[in-house]
């Protein structure tokens, strides 16, 4: 089923928006908790920190202690139901594991997204044998993982880039994710000829860094991360960076401006997307394809609209 508004990402705006209220009335948590017969100020802290899924009741007597005019009011209330969504997400998402299911809200009511992969091909961009192998491998680590549970998740997460109007999706690859690195010849043939089939697609675009790129001042990632944009403006903009144990899950202006520079960085290196198709039909041993430019090539700050709400970070996503 198509997913709209991500609720984790409600959430964080929920309490960036009831946290400026508050301080607007030069009010303490424990001054609000006290009004409201809160028994800590813990519940408050973690409803600002985005942490919990808010009770619609709890939002409303915030408002009222606050003072918020009805056209406002009635803004947040909107944002906190989708704050609060949960069943239709849960049978959607059926059995995914934490970290799958916390990049499928992310991706779900993303308007944008941008990942960065060094070394393997994206989750969103994997064929299911080629996923099953990558999943498969982190399982020696993870002894946890229930490998075609993992295989299933990929593929509900991808239908973001199937569905009426899709994500705008760029993929950054360094140049080593074309190497099959082990991976059994059909199955990788089946892989590159599904990311060539992809960079047809009018969301999707593909580009590699070639190991020669000299991204700007010589920065170059040191891991995988994937940043998202939301149709909502004021919806905070999202880094999600991976690690092997959890993924970072950043939302502070400061933090994800750096992130949105390094992309521009990474645009600028990169193969342009025809370029791209090119090569990656080359090495299937297929024609090129001729591919318009796309004006999704151009840096993400040109793309960016609108003003930005202020948003803590969220915390660590366990795996």
């Amino acid at each position: 089923m198509p997913l709209s508004a991500s609720p984790v990402v409600r959430r964080a705006r929920l309490g960036a928006e009831l946290r400026r209220l508050r301080r607007r009335q030069a009010l303490t948590l424990e001054q609000v908790c006290g009004r409201l017969g809160w028994a800590s100020t813990s519940k408050l802290s973690r409803i600002e920190l985005g942490q919990s899924r808010p009770d619609l009741a709890d939002v409303l007597d915030l408002l009222d202690v606050y003072g918020v005019p009805p056209g406002k009011r009635d803004e947040l209330i909107v944002i906190a139901r989708d704050a609060a969504t949960g069943r239709g997400w849960s049978r959607a998402l059926g059995e995914m594991g934490e970290r799958q299911r916390a990049y499928a809200e992310l991706e779900a009511g993303a308007a944008r997204i941008i990942e960065y992969q060094p070394a393997v091909v994206p989750g969103l961009l994997q064929t299911p044998a080629y996923a099953r192998l990558r999943v498969a491998a982190g399982a020696q680590l993870h002894e946890d993982v229930d490998v075609e549970a993992d295989v299933r998740a990929r593929a509900v997460r991808q239908e973001a880039l199937h569905r009426p109007n899709a994500t705008h999706y760029t993929a950054l690859l360094d140049e080593r994710v074309c190497d099959p690195g082990g991976v059994p010849a059909d199955v990788w043939r089946d892989q590159l000829g599904h990311l060539v089939a992809l960079a047809d697609r009018p969301y999707v675009t593909i580009r590699l860094l070639s190991r020669d790129a000299a991204p700007h001042g010589g920065v170059h990632p040191l891991t995988a991360f994937s940043h998202y944009a939301y149709p909502d403006p004021a919806d905070p903009r999202t880094v999600l960076v991976e690690t092997l144990t959890t993924d970072l899950r950043l939302t502070a202006e400061a933090d994800v401006a750096r992130y949105e520079r390094l992309v521009d960085w990474l645009l600028a290196a990169a193969l342009p997307a025809e370029e791209t198709v090119d090569l990656l039909a080359r090495r299937l041993g297929s024609p090129p394809v001729p591919r318009p430019r796309d004006p999704r090539d151009a840096p993400v700050t040109d793309l960016r609209d609108g003003p930005v709400t202020e948003s803590p970070d969220a915390p660590v996503i366990e795996s």
